[in-house]
């Protein structure tokens, strides 16, 4: 697979997270941990029935436990991380901090073997991020305090460490995901039985919502995303994350659920400039990657 394929396959990820936001909308009042739950149970246990279909269950045998420790504290810790965050302080500056990720995927990946950073991913990170920021500043919330804002820079953290790390899994093949997924789903069954009330869907909407966030943005998403982590360009995905929330809020105005507004429009030039000045810094490395990653 090269490089390039395997970064528009990572990018997948991004359109589908772009639906987060809709999806979840729909699937109200189902509590977030349940939510977890169901749609990761979802996306586990397709993943695990294709890989079972294709013949290939024996590889999962072969993955250390390890790495699965590993898939299932990313996974987990991210989403257990952020939906505390957001009990305890939801407020614009605490999403803010939470989309503090791709500019850390970008920052970590410098430590990669055989990745080289360059100004200009950096500086196209923070364009992309300011973006971001007119997008997740302008949304309602409230009260921001010390205690959500380190939980959301946690989740960020953690993200961030996971997406990079799974570089070194890179020999992993990504049916182990699947085993990722549904560890996450029992483990988001367990804090929802601790803290939640359980609330199901209420209409034929709302089922189909969370039957479509677990197809997709908790779903196949991050089988994609771990695959453009693994064999694409680590620097330009994290740079090109920062559409996901333009792209969400696009979705939702497409809904009529959220107005049009000149700050997207200037939000849609800072992140696809920033993106564009990581792409250019990668094509004009010398000797950069062009064929089998």
């Amino acid at each position: 697979m090269t490089q390039g394929r395997a970064t528009a396959i990572g990018f997948s990820a991004v359109l589908l997270w772009a639906l987060l936001a809709l999806f979840t909308i729909g699937s109200a009042p189902v509590p977030p941990f349940l939510l977890n739950a169901i749609c990761f149970a979802i996306g586990g246990g397709l993943g695990l029935v294709r890989v079972l279909a294709s013949g290939e269950g024996a590889v999962l045998r072969r993955v250390p436990w390890y790495v699965y420790l590993f898939g299932a504290i990313g996974l987990f810790g991210y989403h257990a991380l952020y939906f505390t965050a957001f009990r305890i302080a939801p407020s614009a500056e605490t999403g803010l901090i939470a989309y503090l990720w791709p500019l850390f995927i970008v920052l970590l990946s410098g430590l990669l073997p055989g990745e080289r950073l360059r100004a200009g991913h950096i500086l196209g990170a923070l364009i992309a991020f300011a973006g971001a920021a007119l997008i997740v500043l302008g949304r309602d919330g409230g009260q921001a305090n010390v205690t959500g804002l380190l939980l959301a820079f946690g989740c960020a953290i953690t993200w961030a460490v996971y997406s990079v790390a799974s570089r070194a899994f890179g020999q992993v093949p990504t049916a182990a995901v699947a085993v990722y997924c549904l560890a996450t789903a029992l483990l988001s069954a367990i804090a929802h039985l601790a803290i939640e009330q359980t609330v199901w869907p209420a209409t034929a909407t709302g089922w189909l919502s969370v039957l479509a966030l677990g197809l997709g943005p908790v779903g196949l998403a991050f089988f994609t995303w771990d695959i453009g982590m693994k064999k694409g360009d680590i620097q330009l995905l994290g740079v090109a994350s920062y559409a996901a929330p333009l792209l969400s809020t696009l979705a939702l105005v497409i809904a009529g659920i959220a107005p049009p507004s000149l700050t997207l429009l200037v939000s849609a030039v800072l992140i696809t400039g920033g993106a564009a000045l990581a792409a250019r810094s990668r094509s004009a490395r010398p000797g950069a990657k062009r064929g089998q990653a």
